[in-house]
C-alpha cells in the first residue's frame, strides 16, 4: 500500500507536527513564568493561574503524545537519547511533574507549603522547562555524544545498542551556545505567546495592559534569539547522508540548501514566520486587536514543524553523533519496520478526529473571558 520511504517520512512529519503543537502549547509555561511578574495583588495572580490551569493538561498531554510517537515510529532514537541524556529528559520530566502537583494541590484545603510553594514550582516549570527543550531540540542541528553499535545486539551479556560518551548524559547540551539560542528562543516564544492569550481570555484592565507591554518585551528578545539560531543554523555545517551509501558526512550551508531544495517546506517557513510576527505586530499596535495568539500560534507551529523537517528530510541525520558520525541517527537507519509503522499509519487516520474533538473542547471552554468573579463563583477553581 506505501513505500517504505514514504512511512518514514510521513513519520517524521507527523512527530515535526506534534513538536510545533508542543511549542504552541509551551504558553501555559511562558505564562507560568510570569506569575510574579505581572500581576500587582493575589486576585490578578488567581485569575493568572485559572486561565493557564485549564490549559496545562493539554501540554501535558502533547509532550507525552511526542514522546510516545518516536518511541514508536523511531525507537533507536528513543532508546538512544532517553536511555543516554537522561538527566536532561529527566530534569524536564520533574519539571513538569512539580506542574501537575502544583495545580492538583494549589487550593486545596490544608495546604501545608502555602500558596506561593506552589507557585514558585509553577514559575520552574515555566522557566527551565522550556529552556531545557529547546536545548534538547537543538542538538538535532548541533549533535551529541554518543555512539551507536548494532553489532551489541548479538552480545548476550551487554546487548546496549548505543552508548553515551560522557557522565552529563545530556546536560552537556548546554555548553553550546547555539543550544542555549534556542532554548531562550523557545522561552521567550513562550512568554510572548503567553501574554497574547491573556489578551485574549482575561477580563481585566490592568492585566489587559501589562499583558500587551510584556507582548512587546518578550517578543524582541525572542527574535534576536531565534533569528541567531536561525541564521547560525543554515550558515554552519550539517550533517548529509548519502542516499545510497548511507554514509553521513558534513556539508557546508546543508540547512540552507535543504531549504532552497524543499520549496514547499520554505515556504511554509517563512509563513509561519509571518503569521508569527502578525499576531505580535497586531497586539503591539492595535489596542483593539485581541486575537494575535491565534496567528502567533498557527505561525508557532507551522514553522517549529518546518525547521524539524529541514532536520530529518533531504537525506540528513536528524539526530547526529558527533564522536562516530556514522553512529548519526536518520530517518531510515532509526525506524520502526515497515510492518510497524504500516499499522500506525492506517490508526492515524483517527488523527483529525482527535484534533476537532481538542478543538470543540478548546471552544467550549473558552465563551466567554475569565474575571475573578468567574474563579471565585466556580468550586473547581485552581
Amino acid at each position: 500500500m506505501f513505500t517504505y520511504s514514504f512511512l518514514q517520512h510521513y513519520w517524521w512529519f507527523i512527530i515535526s507536527l506534534l513538536g510545533g503543537i508542543l511549542t504552541f502549547l509551551l504558553f501555559v509555561q511562558g505564562g507560568q513564568s510570569m506569575l510574579f511578574s505581572l500581576t500587582k495583588n493575589e486576585d490578578e495572580r488567581r485569575i493568572l493561574i485559572n486561565v493557564l490551569g485549564r490549559k496545562w493538561e493539554y501540554t501535558f498531554t502533547t509532550l507525552v503524545t511526542f514522546g510516545g510517537a518516536f518511541f514508536a515510529s523511531f525507537p533507536l532514537f528513543y532508546s538512544t537519547s532517553f536511555g543516554g541524556a537522561y538527566w536532561v529528559w529527566m530534569a524536564i520530566l520533574f519539571c513538569f511533574i512539580i506542574q501537575a502537583v502544583s495545580y492538583e494541590f494549589h487550593s486545596k484545603p490544608g495546604n501545608t507549603y502555602g500558596k506561593t510553594t506552589y507557585q514558585v514550582f509553577l514559575f520552574i516549570n515555566g522557566l527551565l522547562g522550556t529552556i531545557l527543550i529547546g536545548a534538547a531540540v537543538a542538538t538535532f542541528f548541533t549533535g551529541s555524544d554518543f555512539i551507536v553499535n548494532k553489532g551489541n545486539l548479538t552480545n548476550q551479556l551487554a546487548p546496549v545498542i548505543s552508548q553515551w560518551g560522557n557522565e552529563w548524559h545530556g546536560l552537556e547540551a548546554l555548553l553550546n551556545v547555539r543550544n542555549w539560542l534556542l532554548g531562550l528562543a523557545v522561552f521567550f516564544l513562550s512568554r510572548t505567546s503567553a501574554a497574547l492569550y491573556f489578551v485574549n481570555r482575561i477580563s481585566n484592565e490592568n492585566l489587559e495592559k501589562q499583558s500587551r507591554k510584556a507582548v512587546l518585551v518578550n517578543a524582541l528578545p525572542f527574535l534576536v534569539f531565534f533569528l541567531s539560531f536561525v541564521i547560525w543554523t543554515l550558515l554552519a555545517e550539517g550533517f548529509a547522508v548519502n542516499p545510497e551509501t548511507g554514509v553521513v558526512f558534513m556539508e557546508k550551508y546543508k540547512y540552507f540548501f535543504n531549504l532552497i531544495e524543499m520549496p514547499a517546506v520554505l515556504v511554509l517557513f517563512l509563513l509561519g514566520v509571518v503569521a508569527v510576527l502578525w499576531g505580535i505586530g497586531g497586539t503591539v499596535f492595535n489596542k483593539n486587536f485581541k486575537k494575535g495568539i491565534w496567528f502567533t500560534g498557527v505561525g508557532t507551529i507551522v514553522t517549529v514543524c518546518s525547521l524539524l523537517l529541514l532536520a530529518g528530510y533531504n537525506n540528513t541525520s536528524y539526530y547526529p553523533a558527533t564522536p562516530d558520525l556514522q553512529s548519526s541517527l536518520t530517518i531510515f537507519n532509526s525506524s520502526s519496520s515497515e510492518f510497524t509503522l504500516t499499522a500506525m499509519t492506517i490508526v492515524s487516520v483517527l488523527i483529525p478526529f482527535v484534533l476537532a474533538y481538542i478543538f470543540h473542547a478548546w471552544r467550549s471552554m473558552e465563551k466567554n473571558r475569565t474575571d475573578i468573579a468567574d474563579i471565585n463563583g466556580d468550586d473547581h477553581a485552581y
